[in-house]
């Protein structure tokens, strides 16, 4: 069996049946609520501990996985043709660059949720490896490299600055020396877009790596946490230039077959971002014109995984978790009243139906990125940027895993 057909794991199967059984409560009495489309379903059960823990494994077992490996590489001399720990020695594992990058926010992230928690220590350690001056100061010499302008751009880089911006929203000693130690490498990639932005011309509306839109509100999450006035500026101008002209949106056209991000949600999420919410709430009537009187169970449904051994077919496992963090983000800048929020966030609770039991037990060629989304998710990342606080929801005990 190949490297990366591997599941991950040597978790029993009891075990997995019972995770996926607690991932699948985090949703809520879908079904019952699903034709009520002004009532919103009850808020998601906490995260349990356990299921924190798995998540964090998932990223512990490939930050320094270095095979297999998926690198976009732009080599200059033969010089070049090295492994990945010698080109980007901080981030080389987890399959791809990027995956790695945000396997180190998701551990950053569970460690300022669950303080105290069995899989702290791991998750230290293994950070304290990676973020180094030295390693950083290669990451930052690659970047830099000739020909690269383009390498990551946008969603590594994007990924990159939400890395730097949970650290620097923590309040810890060693979070602090691991930020000093990925400063050089922040302000390079932040360089990098600042440089960009001006000459992109039009949006790039894929479902995978290369769109605008879920990259712009990660790096207005970032922005708005270092308080960089100047990508918040260059950001504004694009969601006018853009976004903000756009009117029913397409949703019929969702997905493509191997996506794991949805244009036109990812879109609307940017926008209640940039926007206050009287002129977001304006704007999404006429972007997305059919939510008010919706059947949320016809709406949007969600997609369907048949093989996840797969690398891109899996994809779609992503597209669920990140279209109900997105949904989510949707509904929480409208009013409370807002009879779109009730049909918003019973499609978000579906798709967290489907995408989160994928997560347990899945090959590596989704275990080694799709935590990230399950944490981004449950953990309202996207919503809960620049609050100063990742705290978990969860009991006080069950962080301490006790």
């Amino acid at each position: 069996m190949n490297a990366h057909r591997l599941g991950t794991g040597r978790l029993p199967a009891l075990v997995l049946l019972g995770m996926a059984a607690l991932l699948t409560g985090t949703v809520g009495a879908v079904t019952i609520v699903s034709n009520r489309a002004t009532q919103p379903p009850p808020p998601p059960k906490p995260l349990d501990v356990g299921v924190a823990a798995h998540f964090a494994e998932l990223a512990l077992a490939c930050l320094h996985r270095e095979y297999p490996n998926k690198i976009a590489h732009v080599m200059n001399s033969d010089a070049d043709a090295r492994p990945p720990r010698e080109l980007t020695p901080a981030f080389y594992g987890c399959y791809d660059w990027h995956s790695a990058v945000h396997g180190h926010w998701l551990l950053v992230r569970l460690i300022r949720m669950y303080p105290g928690a069995p899989f702290e220590a791991n998750a230290r350690a293994a950070l304290a490896q990676s973020l180094t001056p030295a390693n950083i100061a290669g990451e930052v010499a690659y970047l830099q490299g000739d020909g690269r302008d383009a390498f990551e751009r946008p969603y590594g880089l994007a990924w990159l600055l939400r890395l730097a911006a949970e650290l620097r929203e923590w309040n810890d000693e060693q979070g602090r020396t691991w930020l000093a130690a990925l400063t050089p490498l922040e302000n390079a990639a932040a360089a990098q877009l600042k440089g960009w932005l001006p000459q992109l011309t039009y949006p790039i509306r894929s479902g995978e790596h290369n769109q605008t839109a879920l990259s712009f509100g990660l790096v207005w999450d970032w922005a708005t946490v270092a308080g960089d006035e100047e990508m918040r500026s260059l950001l504004t101008t694009k969601a006018n230039q853009f976004y903000l002209p756009d009117k029913r949106c397409p949703l019929a056209f969702e997905p493509s077959g191997t996506d794991f991000l949805s244009p036109c949600l990812a879109e609307a999420d940017f926008m209640r971002r940039v926007l206050d919410q009287k002129a977001f709430s304006h704007w999404l009537s006429a972007f997305l014109p059919g939510l008010v009187g919706s059947d949320p169970a016809r709406w949007l449904m969600p997609a369907v995984v048949t093989d996840r051994n797969d690398p891109k077919l899996a994809h779609l496992d992503g597209l669920n978790l990140s279209r109900a963090w997105m949904l989510e983000g949707i509904a929480s800048a409208l009013a409370e009243g807002d009879r779109r929020r009730g049909v918003l966030l019973t499609v978000a609770a579906l798709h967290r139906e489907a995408g989160l039991p994928a997560v347990v037990g899945a090959p590596y060629v989704g275990s080694h990125w799709l935590g990230t989304y399950a944490v981004y998710l449950t953990s309202r990342a996207g919503i809960n940027a620049g609050r100063g606080s990742a705290q978990s929801p969860a009991p006080a005990a069950a962080r301490a895993g006790t």
